[in-house]
């Protein structure tokens, strides 16, 4: 940018300008305000047992994690919550979370609350989200994060990259909510962004990209979105058998027409698209209390988090 200043010397008054550096803290169309939070964990032996650990916790900016909690017993799975102090993102916000699970370690990283993407500013700003995602082989890793909020006019892109060693295991989901429907804001304009890509040894096994457009016929079409306003993804990675974790799926998830579950090229999905959060949200974490001993051959313990 450029600052004006006024010179002491000569009359008239003269006028210098001088370059400065550029600052993100402006209001305009080269806005951009960044976060990041790289996490590692490795394990430690303690006696006859292995202990996960958080070895690492870099942060730059508005982004942090809570001590890592053991609710399943200091030999089980390292639970972290990923802290944002703003609670959403803004135009020019750059959020990167990057996660490193080494081999033989078990983490779960959740959040305390909703992410929420708030309207677009005069310039239609993007924010981005990216999340890379990286398991060793013999490793695990539990992402799941409370849903996203994205208010009407919210223009934004989220990106996750996930790459999986041999043997590694993961379980991850992404909740995607639409306006503000107790409040009567729906989400009538914005433009919003994701994509998946998940590898093991370099290797595609998932590949996706979806645009959310309310003004894209497909966004009101049937043969599209249909209207849905929370649109929701549950991954899975890493089972032994996963025909009999379809069957279980089917036989005890609630019956309803807004959720479907597929495997190919070792990735399970469970999809649902509807209007309700908590239908969603309920249905994920039955579906992980199904999933996650046939997974990791342990039972699936809520993180106390979702319960305050």
């Amino acid at each position: 940018m450029t600052t004006t200043t006024i010179s002491p010397t000569s009359s008239p008054t003269r006028i210098e300008k001088k370059e400065t550096p550029y600052s993100g803290h402006y209001f305009d169309a080269k806005r951009h305000w960044a976060a990041s939070l790289t996490l590692g964990f490795d394990t430690r032996a303690e006696g006859d047992t292995n202990i996960t650990r958080m070895k690492t916790a870099r942060h730059y900016g508005p982004l942090r994690v809570q001590r890592p909690f053991y609710p399943e017993g200091r030999d089980g799975c390292c639970h972290v919550y990923t802290l944002h102090p703003p609670g959403g993102l803004v135009s020019g916000d750059e959020l990167i979370i990057d996660v490193t699970v080494d081999k033989g370690a078990h983490a779960l990283v959740t959040t305390p609350a909703a992410n929420k993407l708030y309207k677009a500013d005069r310039n239609d700003v993007k924010w981005h989200q990216i999340t890379h995602l990286t398991v060793a082989d013999g490793g695990t890793l539990e992402w799941v994060p409370q849903e996203s909020l994205a208010f009407d006019g919210s223009r934004g892109e989220q990106i996750f990259k996930i790459e999986l060693g041999d043997n590694a295991k993961c379980l991850g989901w992404e909740v995607l909510c639409l306006g503000r429907p107790a409040s009567n804001l729906p989400f009538i304009k914005g433009h919003l962004e994701q994509r998946f890509e998940l590898t093991r040894n370099g290797r595609p096994l998932w590949l996706e990209r979806q645009t959310i457009d309310p003004n894209h016929p497909r966004f009101l079409g049937k043969w599209g979105q249909g209207g849905a306003t929370v649109h929701a993804t549950l991954w899975t990675v890493g089972l032994n058998d996963p025909d009999a974790t379809i069957l279980a799926l089917r036989e005890h998830l609630p019956a309803s027409k807004n959720w479907a579950v597929t495997y190919r090229r070792e990735v399970l999905l469970l999809r649902y698209i509807g209007n309700e959060r908590n239908e969603a949200w309920q249905l994920f974490e039955q579906a992980r209390n199904i999933i996650r001993p046939l997974l990791t051959g342990h039972e699936a313990t809520t993180p106390r988090i979702w319960l305050t």
